[in-house]
């Protein structure tokens, strides 16, 4: 039986830190997911990106990530099926991602289904019901960079308290995206030590894999 663990070796972590070039959407499949065209897009899985410019069909507008890929393809998590047909002038708008240096380790996509209680006087045992998902958090450490765009970044985000996009990219080209902020970023350091920082995120909404 054949090895089908994935090494962390190679692993890389990227922060949205403006907008790229607008890509034009010439057509749209309707279904789940919605399949849109755009010639050599050169987007690549886990990408994330806004949609403006259409007016149908419904729920096109909107931030979306890219969860599969052809040259001239992409699907986005949206449920077109029986939906009008495209209209307006669409445009694909994607993050611009800014590496992340000397990453170390990661951990975290750590959810939790609330657990609601549901017992009554006429139970005879606890009840439940599941409530809404948590996503949890993503913690990494770094080798400290100053000057590196991505931490830097990472400073910023934590004095603004912003909600960006992160993508994790593994040596075999699957992804995770998310929203988060940063909740800590605090440094270590001592006698004989590389200065270090762990990053502590908290994810808002669902985390896509692709």
């Amino acid at each position: 039986m054949s090895n089908t663990a994935i090494s962390a070796q190679g692993s890389t972590l990227q922060v949205a830190t403006g907008s790229g070039s607008p890509i034009t959407i010439t057509a749209a499949a309707d279904g789940s997911p919605t399949i849109l065209t755009a010639a050599a897009h050169g987007l690549a899985l886990g990408d994330v990106g806004t949609i403006s410019g259409s007016t149908a069909p419904a729920g096109l507008n909107g931030t979306f990530p890219v969860i599969a890929k052809t040259v001239n393809t992409f699907a986005i998590p949206l449920d077109t099926t029986g939906g009008a047909a495209m209209a307006g002038s669409p445009i694909f708008t994607p993050a611009q991602w800014t590496g992340i240096k000397n990453l170390k380790t990661f951990k975290g996509m750590d959810g939790k289904v609330a657990k609601l209680d549901a017992t009554n006087l006429s139970s005879t045992a606890k009840e439940y019901i599941s409530g809404l998902l948590d996503p949890g958090q993503f913690s990494f450490d770094v080798d400290l960079d100053a000057n590196d765009a991505g931490q830097t970044a990472l400073r910023n985000f934590l004095a603004t308290a912003a909600v960006v996009s992160f993508k994790l990219t593994l040596p075999n080209a699957h992804t995770a995206t998310f929203l988060a902020f940063v909740e800590t970023f605090p440094w270590d350091g001592g006698v004989d030590k590389i200065v270090t920082a762990s990053v502590n995120l908290i994810i808002s909404g669902p985390v896509t894999y692709a």
